[in-house]
């Protein structure tokens, strides 16, 4: 660095008397690029000198097992913890640590240690800087009533500091599925996604925390966040103080959204009411900056960057192995696939509210609503009724069969064996695109003036679905006496032994 003296002479030659850099260069002997920097500089305070950290051989080894030590003492009572001398004693104790340290240097560094951690755990909490289009996210937990029962559902809350403003979603789970379709439903809403967005160690976004403060994150959260650009920041364990705004709004979502009990019947019904819900509360005064929270709630809006010009799918692909009976397992709920797959490998389509059966070109062949619950178990038959078909005896033993209307029961019950095989067939290729209902319906019309063939019930159903409306069949006169309506089925053959019995 040159004198003050040289300095004070360049800047008087450029500045007030205006040569140029390469003229002072030139007299003083000086290159022309210091010339020019110690003319235009602006900052002459004096640098502050970095300490340069001193290599300490003997305890730079030790020092994280004693920080570790000194963590773990810190939540016990005083007389508990472990002195100086205890902790010099362990390491030498300790042959896999080979310590050759003396008493005087461990307590040096045990003091010294101690205030540096009590300054970080037990110091006031440090004010975070709330700054627009930022956001803390965290789930909370209520009582609802649905069928006449209390039950506990999650929700999703999404909080800006700036504003006071939140959002909120309500789900069956706090699972990954559901928490990604939460913030990407928050997202779509707002048109926009927030800068950087605070979360607490949630297991759908941190699979496990590491040393110095790093995270192993989940591959679905890793991938979530790349799609919307956003930046993530995670709590330090136990320090609440971090996200304490989202942490204030789900309690207040709770009491003053969702206590008493509130009656759910559909939750998409509810989580759209929602929406306008939140936007009402925000027609309230800040509590600290005294202006209303939906003015400055625009403020946050306005930080908030642009939505990716492509939806996140929020749908995940596994492959899993379907048991004999055509089952595969998602979260230890069972699913029907088809019979072709069983013992086999199938593509299964996983989202929040959806478990889909995939066809290698991803084709959906059987489409699942997802299961929580107590239920355990979904079954889709249509896949199966071919089947099913060829082994028509065992009907009345399926689950399908109690599940199905007492109309087709009653029709099945009268069928001879070939005759159910034919509507098995029918019901199965009926299914594929149309609910039981219509088929019900085909069913009772065509069965009104006698026991229908299932070429008679197909026709019926046509008509139904194209719009044709059903044409009852002609009724011509006769003089041929009507004669009574006989009954099919086994039933006949169990009356006329029960009446020979009786006679016997």
């Amino acid at each position: 660095m040159l004198e003050v003296t040289e300095i004070n002479y360049i800047r008087q030659e450029v500045n007030t008397k205006g040569y140029s850099y390469s003229d002072v260069a030139r007299r003083t002997n000086k290159d022309v690029r210091t010339v020019k920097k110690y003319a235009d500089l602006e900052e002459f305070q004096p640098e502050t000198k970095r300490v340069k950290p001193q290599p300490a051989p003997v305890m730079d080894p030790v020092k994280d097992i004693i920080d570790q030590w000194l963590k773990e003492d810190m939540k016990k009572k005083k007389k508990y913890r472990r002195t100086a001398k205890r902790i010099w004693q362990m390491l030498v104790d300790d042959v896999d640590i080979n310590f050759k340290g003396s008493d005087r240097t461990v307590r040096a560094y045990v003091s010294k240690r101690k205030k540096e951690l009590l300054d970080e755990s037990e110091g006031a909490a440090i004010p975070l800087e709330a700054r627009p289009g930022d956001a803390q996210v965290d789930f909370g937990e209520a009582p609802f009533k649905r069928n006449g029962k209390v039950i506990d559902l999650p929700y999703l809350v999404l909080s800006f500091p700036y504003s006071n403003a939140f959002l909120v979603q309500v789900f069956e789970s706090q699972n990954q599925d559901c928490f990604l379709e939460g913030l990407k439903r928050f997202f779509t809403h707002l048109e926009g996604v927030p800068k950087r967005i605070r979360f607490d160690n949630l297991s759908p976004a941190v699979k496990k925390i590491l040393p110095q403060g790093k995270r192993e994150l989940t591959e679905g959260f890793e991938r979530f966040a790349l799609h919307y650009g956003f930046q993530y920041e995670f709590c330090n364990p136990g320090a609440g103080n971090e996200k304490g705004h989202v942490e204030a709004m789900v309690k207040y979502v709770r009491n003053n959204f969702f206590l008493p009990e509130r009656p759910v019947y559909q939750i998409e019904k509810l989580n759209k009411e929602l929406w306008l819900e939140v936007e009402n509360d925000r027609f309230r005064s800040h509590y600290e900056k005294k202006n209303e929270i939906a003015r400055l709630f625009e403020e946050d809006r306005e930080a908030l960057l642009y939505l990716p010009a492509k939806e996140y799918s929020g749908m995940r692909i596994e492959t899993l192995k379907a048991d004999k009976y055509g089952y595969v397992l998602v979260d230890s709920k069972r699913y029907s696939t088809s019979p072709r797959y069983a013992n086999q490998r199938v593509l299964v389509g996983v989202t929040y509210n959806r478990i889909d059966i995939l066809a290698d070109n991803y084709e959906v062949i059987v489409s699942h609503e997802r299961l929580y619950g107590e239920e355990t178990k979904s079954m889709i038959w249509q896949p199966y009724l071919s089947l099913m078909a060829k082994r028509p005896t065992a009907l009345k033993y399926t689950t399908f069969y109690s599940q199905l209307p007492e109309a087709w029961q009653k029709y099945l019950d009268e069928c001879t064996v070939e005759e159910k095989k034919k509507a098995l067939l029918l019901l199965s290729t009926i299914l594929k695109s149309n609910r039981l209902e219509i088929a019900t319906e085909a069913l009772e019309i065509a069965s009104e003036s006698c026991h229908p063939s299932s070429e008679t019930i197909k026709q019926v159903f046509h008509q139904l679905v194209h719009g044709r409306g059903h044409r009852p069949t002609l009724k011509l006169k006769s003089s041929v006496p009507a004669m009574p309506l006989a009954e099919r089925g086994m039933n006949q053959y169990d009356a006329f032994f029960t009446l020979k019995r009786r006679q016997g």
